[in-house]
């Protein structure tokens, strides 16, 4: 009797150690991995379209822009899912353009759309008609004064952020890593984020 108990714990003690394995391998490793890749400044080699920021950027959420509602974005707004980010001073012709292709490339990523979302950086603030046009879409348009200082963490090369027309792309973990420039075709870019998406363990 006594024998049948200590086969009965060592064997629980062995599926113990084989669940903490499996729970290091799956969530505890990749995390590791990409943290190594960010501190190292290495990225597999791929065939991105997009242009890569090198090394990726944590963006700085203070000063934090705000919806247009004036409610405050939740601390983690940047770290739980992939955000495609347009930036646009006043948001007229070629902004809303954009912004249909945004929904255009969010609606073809399919079963993985949930885990990005679409985000308007805008000084415009009658969005009524965004709104209505978009209303999955996230606007951040408050304060004006917070618009130059943290749109500035979008810069690529010399460009104006507010009217260079790209496309940003931040991971799941904060960290903007991907632009597209304006001419780039949505088939293209659509390509290239479902990729990244279909890779990816994280958002």
């Amino acid at each position: 009797m006594q024998n049948d108990k200590q086969t009965l714990d060592l064997a629980q003690q062995r599926k113990g150690r084989l669940v903490l394995i499996l729970m290091l391998t799956f969530f505890v490793v990749p995390l590791v991995v990409v943290m190594m890749m960010y501190q190292f400044n290495w990225m597999p080699h791929s065939e991105s379209m997009g242009d890569l920021v090198r090394p990726a950027r944590l963006l700085n959420s203070e000063p934090a822009l705000q919806e247009a509602n004036g409610q405050a974005l939740p601390a983690d707004f940047w770290k739980t899912r992939w955000s495609i980010v347009y930036v646009a001073d006043d948001c007229q012709a070629a902004c809303l353009a954009k912004l249909h292709d945004m929904r255009q490339l969010h609606a073809s990523l399919y079963k993985d759309a949930p885990r990005a979302q679409r985000v308007l950086i805008t000084r415009t603030q009658d969005i009524a008609a965004i709104k209505r046009d978009y209303p999955d879409l996230i606007v951040l348009n408050q304060p004006t004064e917070h618009f130059a200082p943290f749109t500035a963490q979008f810069k690529v090369a010399e460009e104006d952020v507010a009217t260079s027309q790209r496309l940003y792309l931040v991971d799941p973990l904060g960290h903007f890593m991907m632009s597209y420039k304006s001419d780039m075709p949505l088939a293209t870019v659509r390509k290239d984020v479902a990729r990244l998406l279909r890779f990816s363990w994280a958002g």
